[in-house]
């Protein structure tokens, strides 16, 4: 063993110094920790209700250390969004538009196998592909946009299409999810992302995205894509009209379908961004907010690896806090997102790969990057 590896065991080993908590409430909570004990629903709460950031940090970054060390994950991928035109109409998408409504689109597969070829120079690991429900864009055209992307780029990894596009492709066809994610994996899906879990209860699901699949649906589809030997991710929208109790039952949702299927390769926190949606009234997002979201989550998953950071809706400094904050993955070079931009978000559309490499070291990370399963291609020392 290393003496960096030992010195990350010892820290995740040691005890925290109790008159340096602020808050006295997190004392159970950090004898459950050092116990080795999960933690429940009422610590997820009083987690989130503390004001004591610093001593939370401590704590997610222990965990953080302890399961990745002192390493930052990250990839070279850009994202493709195939169409924005969607059927479902969820009141916090300002991404998505109606058939024929001024902004819409929808992308000829010559155009997608074109954005799937890099320039001279450059190199992507992943090509991430999310859309709208499009009745315009049928199940026969995913397919044919995968083999058509192959064929461009043989090695690159597709992370292709979210559970609920899964679910509306199975409907349209009239055949079970395992067919359509059969399909897609033949047609050379690699993994799953993570989006449309948002908030998975019932009840504020009904509020925010009341024609998209149920929660229930949502962890359905993947407990059978965990179980045809498909990875994917979880993620959770946070900082709209949910409450702290939400995220809590959202996490542990996922968390027991974790404990069922360990098919989860990481947990995004994906911060709401509100502009041209109808809750513009809402206050921003707060950078604590953001950092108290990704420690909660750390301290909560004890049976998934990797937290990302996703820097595009929480902009590129609050990911490098975020890394100490136990977020152990800046996500990638991304390349030309749209979803987030068209609600508003001021960052960068994509970043080089030397300038993540500067972030993630003036962070005080190692820099690692990764493939899509989280295989490691390169160190950089």
């Amino acid at each position: 063993m290393q003496a960096s590896e030992r010195a990350v065991q010892g820290l995740a080993g040691s005890r925290v110094r109790r008159r340096q908590v602020r808050d006295a409430s997190l004392h159970p909570i950090i004898d459950k920790l050092e116990a080795g004990e999960r933690l429940g629903f009422e610590d997820g709460v009083a987690l989130y209700r503390t004001h004591d950031l610093a001593t939370l940090g401590i704590l997610a970054n222990r965990v953080r250390e302890g399961k990745n060390g002192g390493v930052a994950y990250f990839n070279v991928n850009r994202h493709i969004n195939h169409t924005n035109i969607c059927v479902t109409g969820c009141s916090f998408c300002a991404f998505a538009k109606k058939p024929r409504q001024e902004g819409a689109y929808r992308m000829t597969i010559e155009e997608i196998a074109g954005k799937a070829v890099p320039a001279p120079g450059e190199r992507w690991e992943e090509i991430h592909i999310v859309g709208g429900l499009d009745p315009g864009f049928s199940f026969q055209d995913c397919l044919e946009m995968l083999r058509a992307i192959r064929a461009v780029n043989p090695s690159v990894h597709l992370k292709t299409l979210t559970l609920v596009e899964v679910d509306y492709y199975a409907k349209r066809e009239r055949k079970s999810p395992q067919e359509i994610l059969e399909a897609l994996r033949e047609a050379g899906m690699g993994s799953l992302p993570g989006g449309g879990a948002e908030i998975l209860g019932e009840e504020l699901r009904r509020k925010i995205c009341p024609n998209k699949i149920s929660g229930q649906r949502w962890l359905d589809l993947a407990r059978i894509a965990h179980q045809m030997g498909i990875r994917s991710n979880c993620t959770m929208l946070y900082g709209h009209v949910e409450a702290i109790e939400d995220r809590v039952d959202h996490v542990l949702r996922l968390r027991e379908l974790q404990d069922e299927t360990g098919g989860f390769m990481a947990f995004i926190p994906l911060q709401f961004n509100k502009h041209n949606t109808p809750y513009e009234h809402l206050p921003d997002v707060t950078g604590e907010d953001n950092l108290k979201t990704l420690a909660v989550s750390r301290l909560l998953f004890d049976n998934i690896d990797h937290i990302k950071v996703y820097w595009i809706m929480v902009g590129l400094k609050i990911a490098q806090a975020a890394l100490w904050f136990g977020a152990d993955d800046l996500d990638g070079t991304v390349v030309e997102e749209r979803i987030t931009h068209d609600a508003g978000a001021t960052t960068p559309v994509g970043v080089g790969l030397e300038d993540l490499l500067h972030l993630i070291r003036k962070a005080g990370r190692v820099p690692v990057e990764r493939d899509s399963l989280y295989g490691v291609r390169q160190v950089y020392a």
